[in-house]
């Protein structure tokens, strides 16, 4: 018997601290993969959430400060570059000295291009380097005025030599500032520029499937300004291939039109009759086409919408 009841009472003491460790084990097994979060997100959650990982912690004053530490760093170094081109200019008079500055209307580049031209045979690769570097910089920076030199690219170069020139320029330095901001802009650009940011974000998420076609129309028409697609594309994540190609190929119709414009300056500042009735007739036609785009802005854009 007392075997008996020695094997009972072993019997009941396996059960009960089989039934402590169950009830001590977890309701699942934290190896086994949590399935609760596999649910499909909405579009517009995943957007929202997209959108909130790109801004930046306006706690981080660090970064900030890195980022325009940064900023300043580049800006100065590019001035360097531009200083450095510059000095392997060949001395140029007291009259002349006055017009070496940045365009800033039709007469400013009718005037440089005259100082240009002078020693554009001797010095030819000191003059298209320095229109390059200059080009770029205004590019990469978001600075103001490029207009003025396609205007004077027309006046220095055959046509389609400048506007493979006028191009590149345009989409290497569209480049650069897409890097730039990538890297150092991000913060700026949303802090600045919140709405604009937010109303092109939309629109950019509609035509994503065709980038390169939406990027040619930006560039062609007037809806934005160059300078604000160069320095918020990286905040929307527009892809650099489509960007690039669709700098290079969007600036070339309006930057043929101020071309032929410097082209026909040219042309009556060398010619013995400083007018004609061609001439007339062919700045009023790019007049005209200029502000085509403009005159159609809201059918285009509903268009396109």
């Amino acid at each position: 018997m007392s075997l008996a009841a020695h094997r009972a009472s072993n019997e009941c003491n396996g059960m009960s601290s089989s039934q402590d460790v169950r009830s001590r084990r977890p309701l699942y097994n934290r190896s086994e993969p949590d399935t609760t979060h596999d649910l499909p997100e909405s579009d517009g959650y995943t957007k929202i959430k997209s959108k909130r990982d790109e801004l930046p912690d306006s706690t981080n004053t660090v970064s900030k400060r890195s980022s325009l530490a940064l900023l300043c760093v580049t800006f100065l170094t590019a001035l360097a570059i531009l200083y450095i081109t510059y000095s392997y200019f060949p001395k140029l008079h007291e009259e002349e000295k006055v017009h070496m500055k940045l365009p800033r209307n039709m007469e400013d580049a009718r005037q440089l291009g005259l100082v240009l031209t002078k020693h554009k045979t001797q010095y030819y690769l000191q003059v298209l380097s320095a229109f390059s570097i200059t080009y770029i910089f205004l590019q990469t920076f978001a600075i103001p005025g490029s207009i003025f030199l396609s205007v004077l690219s027309g006046y220095l170069f055959p046509p389609y030599q400048a506007l493979l020139l006028v191009c590149s320029c345009s989409a290497l330095g569209a480049s650069c500032c897409y890097g730039l901001f990538s890297v150092v802009g991000r913060g700026l650009v949303v802090r600045y520029f919140p709405d604009r940011v937010r109303s092109w974000s939309d629109q950019v998420d509609r035509h994503r499937e065709h980038m390169l076609n939406y990027m040619i129309f930006l560039r062609i028409t007037p809806f934005l300004p160059n300078w604000f697609i160069n320095i918020a594309s990286p905040v929307i994540s527009v892809n650099y291939m489509p960007f690039v190609l669709g700098t290079f190929i969007g600036v070339a119709p309006p930057s043929f039109l101020a071309i032929q414009t410097g082209t026909t300056l040219y042309d009556m500042t060398e010619s013995t009759s400083n007018f004609t009735w061609s001439r007339l007739i062919f700045l009023a036609g790019l007049a005209t086409l200029s502000l085509l785009p403009v005159l159609y802005k809201t059918k285009l854009k509903n268009r396109l919408e």
